[in-house]
């Protein structure tokens, strides 16, 4: 008896006894996890095809351990630019060992951990007032423009007093320039 076993976005082929590298389960070492999507289950007589899935029908995997896939390069290069990044990626993974295939339920209702599948959130209606805890945000958020705008003007503060100071010492050297001018006048006449 073989079965096609949906986790992780990916199909597999299982039989009883067949260890399998699914991605990572929220399971702890030792642990029978359920499998619900059976998407067929074949062997004996006539295949059974679900739309999407089988009703009733679980695969029992028992966690044997849970490791990390091979090193992926990522490797990026712009030719002529001097552009070259590298980096390396090991995704989680689980190892399964399959236990039972079964049409009518789970049977190791004790130790079965039903194996987790990311579903989205669904947000809470909004009401027209605000929640506390959406006001304190919204007042650091103040603060910190406040910082912001203060910083910016110190800034300000100090690139105009640096343009004054830079014009005393420009007035100056064309005061000191013209005396230099009138004293070098004076010793040539």
């Amino acid at each position: 008896m073989f079965a096609v076993v949906k986790t992780g976005g990916k199909q597999y082929r299982v039989a009883k006894d067949d260890v399998i590298k699914v991605e990572k389960l929220d399971a702890e070492d030792g642990a029978i996890v359920a499998l619900d999507q059976v998407l067929m289950v074949g062997g004996e007589g006539a295949p059974k095809v679900g739309a999407p899935t089988i009703d009733g029908a679980v695969v029992e995997a028992e966690v044997l351990r849970g490791e990390r896939a091979r090193k992926i390069i990522v490797f990026k290069k712009k030719r002529r630019q001097n552009y070259r990044r590298k980096k390396g990626h090991r995704q989680h993974q689980t190892v399964l060992k399959i236990v039972e295939i079964s049409l009518d339920g789970p049977k190791h209702a004790g130790k079965t951990a039903a194996a987790k599948t990311a579903a989205p959130k669904m947000d809470a209606p909004k009401t027209d007032a605000p929640a506390a805890d959406e006001a304190a945000p919204k007042k650091a958020a103040a603060k910190k423009t406040e910082a912001k705008k203060a910083a910016a003007k110190k800034a300000e503060a100090k690139k105009t007093e640096a343009k004054k100071a830079g014009a005393k010492k420009s007035a100056a050297k064309t005061a000191e320039a013209k005396q230099a001018a009138a004293k070098k006048a004076d010793g040539d006449e």
